[in-house]
């Protein structure tokens, strides 16, 4: 069986597999094929997946030939006829943004295995490729608002005073704003931290930060760990408190989403307004509608001397390792589907298959794919 890496398009720097990845690719018997340049973004050449044992290929050659087809985003630039029935693709989907290529991928018999969809259980933790590429994020959201922030992030006593430390306030305690209490500690800012989900709660002070609680929060076992939508009340005590906290802040790292919606507005434009100067908001939800009511994805605005960062793309900012740390996740994935002939067989009975399977068949498999698609028929 061929597995096939197709070359990123835009602005993506990731490759979904780097020469070692690409190594433990074969040695689970599956023949692999590379698209040209493919790893360049990442610093990596050609020739080093050709000591890996890959085969170099134009992309078209490469979706002729490959039954499963690994991609960092969804092919959506290619003529959706030239897949094959059958034929399996292995992507982030992002199912809600990308509805309307799933529907046509599922109407030509494709598989289609979203990466973004693995069940948050604890034998699919090393596939959970969201939490891994969360941690890139929170770890460089702290530095780019530290590179950008007018003042020093950890206290300093010298002979010239006494610089106080930055305060940082953390919307969100899942793998992204936990990294970012982790970076932002280290660089010794005083952070207090809002979550919705009173679970984090410790796991927030064991990293230094203060958590801050709202009561009355609104928390589902079924969710898999994701943040719910909250009652109409507790939204009002929620914005209350945050605006009082943002306003005092020096920076906000915004990291909140609900899977399959608009993420929550947290940060109002009043609230922007009465920000220091010189203050930094780095919105990590800007690809979802973003936690800040003045955020526009991918482009920094500055309201009043306040900038507002939103970006949700920063582990392509980090190719390298992020690449890595996708690889290892999708390898380990592969490992519960590919037989010992080194052929892939997704069994829909697992549930870690099942749920990440989006469609298959020219069936709608996974029910939180489902469930996000009648969200937004509805909405």
């Amino acid at each position: 069986m061929i597995a096939g890496i197709l070359r990123e398009t835009g602005n993506e720097n990731r490759v979904a597999l780097l020469p070692g990845e690409t190594a433990a690719l074969k040695k689970l018997g599956m023949e692999v094929m590379v698209e040209f340049r493919s790893g360049e973004r990442a610093f990596i050449s050609d020739d080093e997946y050709k000591v890996a044992g890959a085969t170099m290929a134009e992309r078209n050659v490469i979706i002729s030939q490959a039954s499963l087809l690994l991609t960092v985003n969804p092919p959506l630039n290619d003529d959706i006829k030239s897949f094959s029935d059958g034929q399996i693709i292995c992507t982030v989907l992002n199912p809600v943004e990308n509805s309307l290529w799933l529907e046509k991928a599922r109407l030509q018999g494709l598989t289609v295995l979203a990466l973004d969809l693995v069940p948050r259980i604890t034998r699919a933790q090393s596939m959970d490729i969201l939490s891994s590429m969360a941690t890139v994020s929170g770890y460089k959201a702290v530095l780019e608002a530290a590179s950008l922030l007018p003042r020093f992030f950890p206290m300093f006593m010298s002979a010239a005073g006494t610089i106080k430390p930055a305060r940082m306030l953390i919307l969100g305690a899942g793998v992204a704003g936990l990294q970012a209490i982790a970076v932002a500690r280290k660089l010794g800012a005083v952070v207090e931290v809002f979550d919705v989900r009173s679970a984090v709660k410790e796991e927030v002070k064991s990293l230094g930060g203060k958590f801050i609680e709202v009561e009355g929060a609104r928390e589902d076992a079924a969710a898999g760990g994701y943040a719910v939508e909250q009652t109409e009340e507790f939204k009002k005590k929620q914005q209350e408190l945050i605006q009082q906290r943002a306003v005092a802040a020096d920076v906000v790292i915004a990291t909140a989403m609900i899977p399959g919606k608009k993420a929550p507005i947290l940060i109002l434009k009043e609230t922007v307004g009465r920000m220091k100067p010189g203050s930094v908001i780095v919105d990590l939800a800007a690809v979802t509608g973003g936690n800040c009511e003045l955020t526009q994805n991918g482009v920094t605005v500055e309201v009043n001397g306040v900038k507002i960062i939103g970006k949700s793309d920063y582990p392509s900012d980090m190719p390298c390792d992020a690449s890595k740390m996708f690889g290892c996740n999708i390898i380990n994935l592969l490992k519960i589907m590919i037989d010992k002939n080194g052929n892939l067989k997704p069994d829909m009975t697992d549930e870690i298959v099942n749920g990440t399977t989006a469609v298959h068949g020219k069936e709608y498999i996974s029910q939180r794919v489902k469930q996000m698609l009648e969200i937004k028929q509805t909405a």
